[in-house]
């Protein structure tokens, strides 16, 4: 049996990115596009949209000007690679974006970057400076920018970031048209987070076969972890896709793991009896890259009840189920833990967080259900009074 719990080194390895920058641009858009699709790449945001299918959405538009970004909007509770990977790997990213940019026939890049990493600004400027004169000096007309947002978890959505990049509040715009027809300044746009475009640079250097040998048939490649919480072994780790949780808890678990949060605030939360048959992966459970591990000692009503608060706070309140129902929720599980509500009203708290996953205008009232139910259903015991 394949063991997928095996680091590997393919983010923070060192590669010759002008080398790189050249090879690309000898390639035809048409040769970066089946590469990118039959490399099985899929976006590290969590989501998972194949990459290559969203790139060959967006180069098949007629427009004159088309835009690439890179969303580095860290904002989930439990990620912190995007910035270690912006300080130490930046050519591997604009690499990757320079790559989408001539599939699709953009000439403009933007990376969205997340308010709390202003400090990133000075070092981060000066490469992208040095990045794009290399372009010009070997006439491509490629050219990256930087745009630091302004502390909202809401613009960690692609569309809501785009509205914060056109100078409006950050909100999830209406979809269809989607960003690969309409984005950006209303052009066809291709949004990947920081990891979806290094794994693109990789695939550029080593190939989509070497890519697509590693993880499983339905979750190629690797993926990089963000450990914390009760955990001996905190920090940013690398592994192939299609690992299981067991092994994973059997690793970084102190002895004692009751839960694991997989995928940050807006993800499930695995109690122990299900950690044998969970896979971390595109068949069983995406992620962005949180693996938050709890122990005895911690209370799961205490751990939803802060979810709940994040939720309620950073909801952008543009619409009614997401607004009204992450207030309801929250008062709800309070009240039913102080007795004023009998622990058969989860079931009706339970119905209300489903009802939100389908009317919710973006993402972040339509994940909710997935913290809430997972606790409610396996922790049960510890929110009743």
């Amino acid at each position: 049996m394949k063991q997928f719990l095996k680091r590997v080194n393919l983010i923070f390895k060192e590669i010759d990115t002008a080398a790189l920058t050249q090879k690309i641009s000898k390639m035809s858009p048409a040769r970066i596009l089946d590469e990118i699709e039959q490399s099985g790449l899929r976006g590290r945001g969590g989501a998972g949209f194949p990459t290559g299918g969203k790139w060959r959405l967006t180069a098949v538009q007629d427009a004159e000007n088309k835009t690439v970004i890179c969303n580095a909007d860290e904002g989930e509770p439990g990620t912190f690679k995007d910035r270690e990977i912006l300080q130490r790997q930046p050519e591997k990213i604009f690499a990757g974006m320079f790559a989408c940019g001539r599939a699709v026939d953009a000439d403009e890049g933007w990376i969205y970057l997340r308010a709390e990493y202003r400090y990133l600004i000075p070092e981060l400027q000066q490469r992208i400076d040095e990045f794009n004169k290399h372009q010009t000096k070997n006439n491509h007309s490629f050219q990256i920018r930087l745009f630091n947002g302004s502390g909202a978890y809401i613009c960690g959505e692609e569309t809501a970031l785009q509205e914060s990049m056109e100078g409006k509040r950050g909100e999830a715009r209406n979809k269809p048209p989607y960003p690969s027809v309409s984005g950006y300044l209303g052009r066809p746009t291709v949004i990947n987070n920081v990891e979806t475009f290094i794994y693109a640079a990789v695939i550029m250097e080593s190939g989509a076969d070497f890519f697509k040998s590693l993880g499983t048939s339905g979750s190629r490649g690797a993926k990089v972890f963000c450990v914390s919480g009760d955990t001996p072994f905190p920090g940013i780790y690398e592994f192939e896709m299609g690992m299981n949780l067991k092994e994973f808890v059997k690793a970084f678990g102190d002895g004692d793991t009751k839960a694991v949060q997989v995928g940050g605030y807006s993800g499930f939360c695995v109690p122990r009896k299900l950690f044998e048959e969970t896979t971390i992966g595109y068949e069983g459970i995406p992620t962005g890259g949180s693996m938050m591990l709890f122990n005895s000692s911690r209370s799961m009503y205490k751990v939803l009840h802060n979810y709940l608060e994040f939720f309620v706070n950073e909801s952008c309140g543009q619409c009614t189920p997401c607004r009204a129902g992450c207030i309801q929720l929250l008062r709800g599980i309070e009240e039913i833990k102080k007795g004023a509500r009998p622990t058969d009203e989860l079931n009706r708290l339970t119905a209300l967080a489903e009802t939100m996953e389908i009317a919710s205008k973006c993402g972040l009232g339509q994940s909710v259900i997935h913290p809430f139910r997972s606790i409610i259903t396996h922790f049960r015991e510890e929110i009743a009074y």
